[in-house]
């Protein structure tokens, strides 16, 4: 698994292609609500299989003493074959590099396990972004 911070326009284009993918066409996310005004200030990342394809993607705000990660997504026929570990472990390092000693995200409920299994815990109670329910969770980096 090859997860880079995307540095290309091609890159950039495979981590929005995966977005799209994932947020937009399966689970109805408007297009105006998936791509942001935050998108020219963020890390972004994107993960790729043996063979070249991207797979998974994200992206990381980063704020005075942490930093955010969103947009975390892999493509259905790459679930829960490691993408997901990969991905975020890249967040995290760069987090960490960047000066940040933790990381907050806000998942989808369906993922919340996901990520408790990683090491963040949950903060919130469960809202509704974008019609989907999510709680807040952090990592504590170092």
């Amino acid at each position: 698994m090859d997860v880079r911070v995307v540095e290309t326009e091609q890159e950039m284009k495979d981590a929005y292609a995966v977005r799209r993918t994932v947020f937009i066409e399966e689970q109805g996310v408007p297009e105006e609500m998936e791509i942001d005004a935050h998108e020219d200030e963020a890390v972004h990342f994107v993960a790729y299989n043996d063979k070249g394809a991207p797979v998974g993607a994200g992206r990381m705000r980063l704020f005075d003493d942490y930093g955010k990660a969103e947009r975390i997504c892999v493509v259905r026929s790459y679930r829960k074959k490691g993408v997901g570990d990969h991905l975020m472990k890249k967040l995290e390092e760069v987090a960490l590099a960047k000066g940040k000693n933790e990381l907050k995200l806000n998942a989808q409920t369906h993922a919340e396990q996901f990520y408790d299994r990683i090491g963040y815990e949950t903060t919130s109670d469960t809202f509704y972004e974008a019609g989907i329910p999510h709680v807040t969770m952090r990592k504590q980096l170092r």
